[in-house]
């Protein structure tokens, strides 16, 4: 069989990667001073446990950078969403990016001094945190207020795709760097500088106060918001699936062990791997806009990511780990567009930022616990069977919750689409 020249364009656009949000300056700006900062973010997101880990020799204390992060990642993740409800959305995103930028100077800082204290990067770990996960909130909440709704599955497979180009640009450059003399002041010292690019493209975003009656931001709003996702089960749902995926399947602070013991410490290959793969997805993700039955494709896709942790915990060989650890993140990143583009499609916007609040505490609250169950379970067994195990689980959990509640299990687009045809959008250019 043989393809035209017209043919193999049309097919090749039809499953790249939607570009289209591109025309709109905001996003645009917004996604190009993420991605730039996040490769920073990255180099700082390796250095702290392999640094924790030149100082304590344990998985565990490894594993205990997640649980700090976890609490305020939890709170501030969902008491940010109320106030990304209740005031401009631009200005909670700068001044938060201001506060996550400071701490990455006070990373650099402590390691200068040579502190050589757990404690210290524990707390600075947590602080982060914090300001984090409200950036997060009011970010997750301005995209379906600057495109379309159409637009937005597109726009969120940009987010994670360009954010997962940092996953792997970012582990790789800090595998190398974390090997020279000095090299934790280098990752820390590049992130803070990479950041400068979100702050601007913060700076830039146009005033996007709360669509008509604001809600006081407080515990109540913070409730009325996990009340609406508890009264549905879609929503619950996505929420849930996701929470299964990253604390049982998620190997990384096995890595710095697994590298020490069986790859003469090459790290960064490992950090690196889960984002290949959801670049690779990204980039060839056309496709996942046209999925109607999103509910199925979720499932599926952390079945699959599940599959390959399992299969590449039992490997030996690094270069087959990191081919299964990318054909993990390829799945990962199909269902973190499904699960994100579910939440802000669903929900109306006087609602958004809350959601944002949970979707961030959950999302990445759920890594941090799956970095103390994984090096937990490994300080009383092994790492492979921590690794192995935890990916079965997966599967079996999740197989299970999707299948039985139907609501999720039969979840389609058409009708929430429909609903929002007459949503108006905030601004376009």
């Amino acid at each position: 069989m043989s393809y035209s020249a017209s043919s193999l364009k049309a097919r090749f656009l039809h499953h790249a990667v939607d570009t289209r949000p591109l025309k709109n300056v905001y996003y645009k700006r917004l996604l190009v001073g993420q991605g730039t900062a996040f490769i920073g973010s990255m180099l700082t997101q390796v250095a702290v446990p392999v640094q924790v880990y030149s100082i304590s020799k344990s998985s565990l204390m490894v594993g205990m950078v997640g649980l700090v992060g976890l609490l305020p990642i939890v709170f501030f993740g969902l008491y940010g969403g109320a106030i990304a409800d209740s005031m401009d959305r631009a200005k909670l995103y700068l001044w938060s990016s201001i506060g996550t930028w400071l701490v990455t100077i006070l990373l650099l800082l402590q390691t200068l001094a040579n502190l050589r204290s757990v404690p210290v990067i524990l707390v600075l770990v947590a602080v982060q945190s914090g300001v984090f996960a409200i950036a997060s909130s009011a970010r997750g909440a301005i995209i379906p207020r600057i495109v379309e709704p159409e637009l937005v599955p597109a726009a969120n497979t940009l987010n994670f795709t360009v954010g997962n180009f940092g996953m792997v640009a970012g582990p790789l450059i800090a595998g190398l760097l974390v090997s020279l003399n000095h090299g934790f002041e280098y990752a820390y010292g590049i992130d803070a500088l990479l950041f400068l690019a979100a702050l601007y493209s913060a700076l830039r975003l146009p005033s996007l106060p709360p669509d008509g009656q604001a809600q006081k931001a407080g515990l109540r709003s913070v409730i009325d918001g996990l009340r609406f996702i508890g009264s549905n089960p879609v929503l619950v749902m996505s929420f849930g699936v996701d929470i299964v995926a990253m604390v049982l399947a998620m190997p990384r602070s096995l890595y710095p062990e697994v590298a020490a013991e069986r790859f003469g410490g090459s790290v960064g290959p490992l950090y690196a791997a889960i984002a290949i793969g959801a670049v690779v997805a990204g980039l060839s993700s056309g496709w996942i806009g046209r999925v109607r039955r999103q509910g199925r494709a979720l499932t599926f896709a952390i079945v699959a990511w599940g599959a390959a942790v399992a299969l590449s915990g039992l490997a030996h060989q690094l270069w087959l780990v990191v081919i299964l650890l990318a054909v993990a993140g390829a799945a990962d990143l199909v269902s973190a567009v499904y699960r994100q583009t579910i939440l802000q499609t669903y929900a109306p916007d006087e609602m958004r930022g809350r959601m944002q609040g949970v979707f961030i505490a959950v999302v990445a609250g759920g890594p941090r616990l799956g970095d103390l169950r994984a090096g937990a379970t490994a300080s009383f067994t092994s790492a492979t069977f921590s690794w192995v195990a935890g990916g079965i689980a997966c599967i079996v959990v999740v197989l299970i919750a999707g299948v039985m509640v139907r609501p999720f299990w039969n979840y389609r687009t058409d009708a929430v689409e429909a609903g929002r045809d007459e949503e108006v959008v905030g601004v376009s250019t």
